[in-house]
């Protein structure tokens, strides 16, 4: 059981290390939500069902949502100021 821990801690420690270097955007989000889904498994081999249930949820689902909606948002600004531009 120890090493589905030290597994996830490292997927946790490699995607918050990949969060930080990554070019992209998108992929920033998904290694962030990588991050949210590992912490999810410890709390429920810990048995904290609930806790887990609510990081899956809010932590790699509703952020993910929200980070990739402002994105686009902020995308189609750039897009419409430089057509203002010009």
């Amino acid at each position: 059981m120890i090493w589905v821990i030290a597994l996830m801690v490292f997927i946790m420690l490699v995607g918050a290390v990949t969060v930080l270097l990554v070019d992209s955007h998108v992929s920033a989000i998904a290694a962030s939500s990588a991050v949210s889904l590992a912490l999810s498994v410890i709390f429920v081999i810990l048995q904290a069902p609930d806790v887990a249930m609510t990081e899956a949820v809010v932590g790699s689902g509703l952020s993910s949502v929200i980070l990739a909606l402002a994105l686009f948002r902020l995308n189609r600004n750039k897009a419409k100021m430089e057509q203002s531009d010009a």
